[in-house]
């Protein structure tokens, strides 16, 4: 069930590690975010935007991680926007990514796996202001709505998990820092927080979930367990 946010924004929850998909309703249609998870959840997010009664105009993808390039043949065949970096990795992690789709959920379609298609270098087609960083995973993205005060976060400053720093590539806890510094600012503008995993935030909790992350990664700076129960936390 899509419950709305914001104006014009909805956010479905999967049982799956509490992912969620949004909607936004742009000028011409509906823009569909990072839509999962089990097959059975993908049928009935597309009766959801059959009410909605607009078409869907394009998908976003935040990053390539596989439970994040998902698809559904009823949403149609618009463009699905990612960054060039997210796009590139998704087209290599293809046959990775469908594997463990097929290993992890139920019913996925998986031909339309990780189809991404580059945002354009001149433009921007999907509604609000796309936020690159390095933190998470390759060409990591969140979506600034500032207009609607919104942000969608990716996988990052969730309720339900820890920061998971990328094991494949070097310099991570700086480069997530920076990304938090980055969403940060971009937080001013907004009173909603949608995050890949878990509950959304709203007024003072969005703060809440910078401290608790930074609070995370001094920790591990200091070389201490952090005293954190979100899920993730190594053992």
């Amino acid at each position: 069930m899509l419950n709305e946010v914001a104006e014009g924004v909805w956010v479905r929850q999967s049982t799956w590690v509490w992912s969620n998909t949004t909607v936004i309703r742009a000028d011409d249609g509906l823009l569909v975010v990072d839509p999962g998870i089990e097959g059975a959840e993908l049928d009935e997010l597309a009766d959801d935007l059959d009410r909605l009664g607009a078409p869907v105009v394009a998908g976003f993808c935040t990053h390539p991680h596989w439970d994040h390039l998902l698809w559904h043949p009823r949403f149609g065949d618009a463009p699905r926007y990612a960054t060039a970096a997210c796009a590139k990795m998704a087209g290599e992690v293809r046959e990775r990514a469908q594997a463990m789709a097929a290993e992890t959920a139920t019913g996925v379609p998986l031909d339309v796996v990780a189809l991404l298609t580059p945002l354009p270098a001149d433009g921007n087609p999907v509604p609000g202001e796309v936020v690159e960083h390095d933190a998470h995973a390759v060409g990591h993205a969140a979506l600034l709505l500032a207009d609607r005060g919104v942000l969608l976060a990716g996988d990052m400053l969730s309720d339900v998990l820890i920061p998971l720093l990328d094991p494949r590539r070097s310099g991570q806890q700086a480069a997530y820092e920076a990304a938090l510094d980055v969403l940060e600012k971009a937080a001013e503008h907004v009173d909603v927080l949608i995050p890949g995993h878990g509950a959304v935030a709203t007024g003072p909790e969005i703060a809440a979930r910078f401290a608790t992350d930074r609070a995370y990664l001094e920790a591990l700076s200091r070389g201490e367990e952090p005293d954190d129960e979100r899920w993730g936390k190594r053992r």
